[in-house]
């Protein structure tokens, strides 16, 4: 019921155990605890390119989020500090 997931779409658990979902309709992608019914941050929105994102994948050797965008039909990547 956060307005910052709007039409939830792809999920991902990083070997650690954060969850990331894709707020398609928010143009989010958020992190929630293990059991989907908090978020704990939003990790990207529409101010950093990201659009009705459709799939998500978190890279633990580059330290990076892959996120997949349905309307555009790209895939970007964005590094983590």
């Amino acid at each position: 019921m956060d307005p910052e997931l709007q039409y939830p779409r792809g999920v991902h658990v990083t070997p650690s155990g954060q969850v990331l979902v894709c707020g398609y309709s928010s143009h989010t992608v958020i992190q929630v605890d293990h059991e989907g019914r908090k978020r704990l941050a939003t990790l990207l929105s529409n101010k950093d390119g990201v659009s009705y994102p459709n799939t998500v994948c978190y890279n633990t050797n580059n330290h990076q989020i892959l996120v997949g965008l349905y309307t555009s039909n790209k895939i970007i990547v964005f590094e983590l500090q």
